[in-house]
């Protein structure tokens, strides 16, 4: 059996430049295509694909675990993207929520941190 080495998810986008741009203020390296209509945005070792879409084309999404989602969150937030800030779910993960320009979504999240207790006070 073939081993998976990578994912990478793409995203249907409307303008690719304009993509390319907004996930770079989002801290991401980018790149466009050489032959026009596709690009990459990377960061951290991950990479998503971004490509121009016909109108009708759905959102996607994407799921990236974090070290610190509340942190990741308020650098996104900074860079005015649209953030939903984490919280925490019954799943164990403390998970927040970015949506592009063109719907598409990064669920993103990090363990929840343990809470002190009392005796740590």
């Amino acid at each position: 059996m073939g081993t998976i080495k990578r994912i990478a998810p793409i995203f249907p986008v409307r303008d690719v430049r304009i993509s390319l741009e907004y996930y770079g203020r989002l801290g991401f390296a980018t790149r466009e295509y050489e032959h026009g209509g596709y690009g990459f945005a990377t960061r951290d070792g991950i990479e998503l694909h971004l490509g121009e879409a016909p109108e009708n084309a759905g959102p996607s999404s994407a799921y990236l675990w974090v070290d610190d989602s509340d942190e990741l969150a308020k650098t996104w937030s900074a860079a005015g993207a649209d953030v939903r800030f984490p919280e925490d779910t019954e799943w164990g993960q403390h998970e927040g929520v970015l949506i592009d320009p063109d719907g598409n979504m990064i669920r993103f999240g990090s363990p929840i941190k343990p809470k002190p207790d009392a005796s740590d006070r």
